[in-house]
């Protein structure tokens, strides 16, 4: 995920909501704070606080259908990979190494 301002600003925003309505407090430090801050947006009863945490999820091109993958794994076609993951990931694959996008 590549941080820029709108990312920042919108997880500040949403960090300090989230610190006043559920008393939860995440630091942007943390390897997962998008996904904290979006697990924690789901909680909310607030709808500015779920608006600002689909706009983040936009903003980092979060997909809440994919999961996450295991760290300093590499991922190579199996004979039972489906034919269309197979060919992304002989086209290259593109991992994260301290919050940013590695291009392999």
């Amino acid at each position: 995920m590549e941080l820029n301002k709108a990312v920042l600003d919108c997880m500040q925003a949403l960090r300090r909501r989230l610190r006043e309505e559920l008393n939860q407090d995440i630091r942007l430090s943390q390897p997962d704070a998008v996904e904290a801050m979006l697990l924690a947006c789901l909680r909310s009863n607030e709808q500015a606080t779920r608006e600002l945490g689909i706009r983040l999820a936009e903003l980092s091109d979060f997909h809440g259908a994919s999961k996450p993958q295991p760290r300093n794994t590499f991922h190579r076609a199996s004979p039972e990979t489906p034919p269309a993951i197979a060919q992304s990931q002989q086209s290259g694959s593109v991992r994260m190494y301290r919050g940013q996008r590695v291009y392999a």
